[in-house]
């Protein structure tokens, strides 16, 4: 079988296994905030096809590279080959990890992947400059990712400036082929695409041509996951768009009303846990979308418009039952909030600001009479789904279960600007909704505007992802 291996070289406590974590998207070896955690290379299957595979060694991390590059000329001797061996092994435990990690570059990597902290500025990490001359002593092609980017959003101008900062920084040894950034926090699969891309174009080229084979793959796995989340949201939002609730005919009173619409909601919060599930499951996530999934994920969806609280919706929705209208009221004061699950936020996002103003579009009667989500709802629905995907997305495994460390902001204002401009196809679709009434209808139309809208939000975030998303 053919194989290319990668070696994830860093100075000590940089986050080579939280990376590794990220990509395997499984949990390896052990994550602590402290140096020398992992003190031999370990080697795990990237991604396998029936004639080769590609492999990713976690290594130890680097420590004194000075120390450990006189020792490496010196293994060619007795006393050095002892010293490294023997010695080192028992009396300076850092110093032989790293000769583990020197001798794993040298013995089986076909490129390696070098993570630098990001948050610092590259004049100040010493330890570059000494770890450069090590690798290209040993000769690997080397890519380097910029791990620990902290605050700074996938394609800002900020995030532009640190990748250069760092190319003109290590520019001085030709062995590095290219510069990336790879949060093992909050990357996205598009960038492992584009870096795998990276690394074969520095393959010579028997090996790129294996690397082309398994790069393919990777994408082809990845782009599966994406068109299957498509599938899950525009069912979702279908659902929800062809929903209803009869009412007793003659004239519902407030009772009958606010049932409805509590059975209608029930079924949006059972579809919603639903959707949450199936995406963390597509993606390969640790554990089930509970309160602490649905607690992190407000942070995309609440806060940057008005940030209630269930609590606090319900005493507004009190203080404006004479302003707004009986339903609006019973859905701010119960009808709808549930405890606090996931849909509590949604309807509290949907109802925030202007929107306030009009609560009494928010559901309507119609025909029979029943209860429907109002198209300004659902605008808003649409809109917290593209987020609920960037955040699962975007999620690294670098605490094990779904943690947020993202921009929520920057993804909200590329969500709202997607949006705006699909908003004459999305509004078409709510129309048609009130007429067909059939889900599986409706469903692929969506499907289409929802794939067209998040192709460009992540495009505009990562512009070198084009032949990674395949469209």
């Amino acid at each position: 079988m053919d194989t290319v291996q990668l070696s994830l070289i860093s100075h000590t406590n940089v986050g080579k296994t939280t990376l590794a974590r990220t990509l395997l998207r499984r949990d390896i070896g052990q994550v602590l905030d402290q140096a020398h955690v992992t003190e031999v290379a370990e080697v795990h299957p990237l991604i396998e096809t029936e004639d080769a595979q590609l492999l990713l060694w976690d290594t130890p991390g680097f420590g004194d590279t000075v120390r450990l590059m006189r020792r490496l000329r010196d293994l060619e001797s007795p006393i050095g080959w002892f010293l490294a061996q023997v010695w080192d092994r028992v009396a300076d435990r850092p110093l032989w990890s790293s000769q583990q990690a020197a001798r794993n570059i040298q013995e089986k990597a076909d490129a390696v992947l070098y993570l630098v902290n990001a948050s610092e500025q590259p004049a100040e990490a010493g330890y570059v400059r000494h770890e450069l001359d090590l690798l290209t002593w040993i000769g690997r092609p080397v890519m380097l990712l910029l791990n620990q980017t902290g605050t700074v959003a996938p394609g800002s101008e900020a995030a532009l400036r640190t990748v250069e900062a760092w190319r003109h920084h290590v520019a001085f040894w030709p062995i590095v082929g290219g510069v990336l950034s790879l949060d093992a926090f909050t990357r996205c699969w598009v960038q492992e695409g584009v870096l795998l891309e990276r690394v074969s174009a520095l393959l010579p080229d028997a090996k790129r041509a294996v690397m082309d084979r398994l790069v393919a793959a990777w994408n082809r796995r990845n782009r599966q996951v994406f068109e299957r989340s498509l599938d899950g949201m525009a069912d979702y939002l279908a659902r929800a768009a062809t929903d209803r609730e009869a009412l007793p005919s003659g004239r519902p009173d407030r009772a009958d009303k606010k049932k409805a619409m509590t059975a209608l909601g029930e079924r949006l919060e059972s579809d919603t846990q639903r959707l949450m599930d199936g995406l963390i499951a597509l993606h390969e996530l640790e554990g089930r979308s509970a309160a602490v999934v649905e607690k992190r994920i407000d942070a995309y969806l609440v806060k940057g418009t008005t940030d209630l609280s269930v609590e606090q919706g319900a005493l507004l929705g009190g203080a404006l039952s004479g302003a707004v209208g009986g339903l609006a009221a019973d859905m701010l004061a119960g009808g709808l909030t549930f405890g606090g699950g996931l849909v509590a936020g949604a309807i509290l996002g949907a109802l925030s600001g202007a929107g306030l103003t009009r609560a009494h579009e928010m559901v309507k009667l119609r025909g029979e009479p029943a209860v429907s989500w109002s198209p300004a709802f659902l605008d808003e629905l649409a809109r917290q789904v593209l987020l609920r995907y960037l955040a699962v997305a975007h999620f690294g495994r670098g605490r094990g279960r779904f943690e947020d460390r993202e921009h929520p902001e920057h993804w909200r204002r590329a969500v709202d600007q997607a949006l705006a401009a699909a908003s004459g196809d999305l509004t078409g679709a709510w129309r048609d909704a009130q007429t067909t009434g059939e889900s599986a209808v409706l469903a692929p139309r969506l499907r289409r505007i929802l794939a067209s809208t998040l192709g460009t939000i992540l495009r505009q975030a990562y512009p070198a992802s084009g032949s990674v998303l395949g469209r």
